[in-house]
């Protein structure tokens, strides 16, 4: 098995989350941080693993990877995990042409069992059958499983709320021997999903904050670069640079690459060329061009720290920009609304908001 040197190994964290479950009083955790933070690496390399030690198949979806159909994305991970080898004949067996769907699963003494295949007519397959064809297996085997929904704030889309209902149903009276971990970007979805009385899980999960990585972090990467490097790399630049980069793994990660194939250039050399790189993407410009001007306008006072977007001043600013009146506390609402629903902005509070995307905060 590939062994990702560059890993930062988070065992105790991930020990604490067992220890919730086998303590009985729950049977699901959520957790949401921004993009980019080292979330998905967690789940996958330090909770799944530590999980499978503890004696838990383990079933792993992105629904954001699968946001057209992601309750086929679900039920088909599950199934992985508690079938693997019937996964494909069960798909023979409802006739369904396979295609591109993603589903992962691993078990115990069976290694990993993965699929990834596109269902045609995807709109058209029965998606309870298969929830249904899980439930009967689960119900036989009854071994232990903790399923991880990453970016879980899809099943929250007014689309997908029947299945939802459905999901809730089967996790409900499952308790004792699956658990789950609903992760996901958007905070402010999220708890409406748990916090909403209308919603299928609300009340379901307590939700929050993924633990960000810190100090500790950089000082095991700068350890692991003056192994490899003849130009040793100060901590105190190393974490200059994590700040500058908005605290985000991913970001300085890409500007512990850049410093070791030019360290003679210099860690200051190595962060500006990273800056450049990350907030400057093609993926920021194409974002920013299917805005409306009123949502850029918003987003640049947000970026801006403008504080209270429903304020007097606020709205008489945004009106003035766009020629026009002092714009309404609805207008300001609409366009927050649209932005949330793109995962681009969450609130924070007092009618601040911040982005989902620290990359995107500072190219705007």
């Amino acid at each position: 098995m590939h062994t990702d040197t560059w890993h930062y190994a988070r065992p105790k964290l991930a020990e604490d989350y067992l220890i919730t479950f086998a303590r009985g009083l729950t049977a699901a955790r959520g957790l949401f941080a921004r993009r980019r933070m080292g979330k998905t690496e967690f789940l996958e390399k330090d909770l799944m693993p530590a999980a499978r030690t503890a004696g838990y198949q383990t079933a792993y979806v992105n629904l954001w990877d699968n946001r057209e159909n992601p309750a086929l994305a679900l039920v088909t991970s599950l199934y992985a995990a508690v079938e693997p080898k019937g996964l494909s004949k069960l798909l023979a067996k409802l006739n369904q042409p396979v295609k591109k769907v993603k589903a992962s699963g691993t078990v115990a003494g069976l290694g990993n069992a993965s699929m990834e295949a596109e269902i045609g007519n995807a709109e058209k397959l029965p998606t309870g059958t298969l929830l249904a064809e899980v439930v009967r297996v689960l119900d036989i085997k009854k071994k232990p499983i903790l399923l991880i929904i990453d970016e879980a704030q899809v099943l929250a889309l007014r689309e997908n709320s029947n299945f939802a209902h459905a999901l809730r149903a089967t996790l409900d009276i499952r308790k004792d021997f699956i658990k789950v971990v609903f992760a996901g970007s958007s905070e402010s979805t999220l708890r409406t999903m748990f916090g909403r009385s209308s919603e299928p899980f609300y009340n379901w999960a307590a939700l929050e904050p993924f633990q960000l990585l810190d100090r500790s972090f950089v000082e095991a990467m700068v350890e692991k670069v003056n192994q490899l490097s003849r130009f040793p790399l100060d901590i105190v630049d190393a974490l200059a640079a994590f700040k500058a980069l908005n605290d985000t793994p991913e970001f300085f990660r890409r500007y512990l690459e850049r410093y070791l194939t030019h360290a003679m250039e210099g860690s200051a050399n190595a962060l500006e060329y990273t800056m450049k790189l990350v907030f400057n993407s093609d993926a920021s410009v194409n974002l920013w061009a299917e805005l409306l001007p009123v949502d850029q306008l918003l987003l640049s006072l947000i970026a801006t720290g403008g504080g209270d977007i429903y304020g007097k001043a606020a709205r008489g600013w945004l009106g003035q920009e766009l020629g026009m009146p002092e714009l309404t506390k609805s207008t300001v609402q609409n366009s927050v609304t649209r932005l949330s629903k793109r995962n681009i902005v969450t609130p924070v509070g007092n009618g601040a908001y911040q982005f989902e995307d620290p990359a995107f905060a500072i190219w705007v």
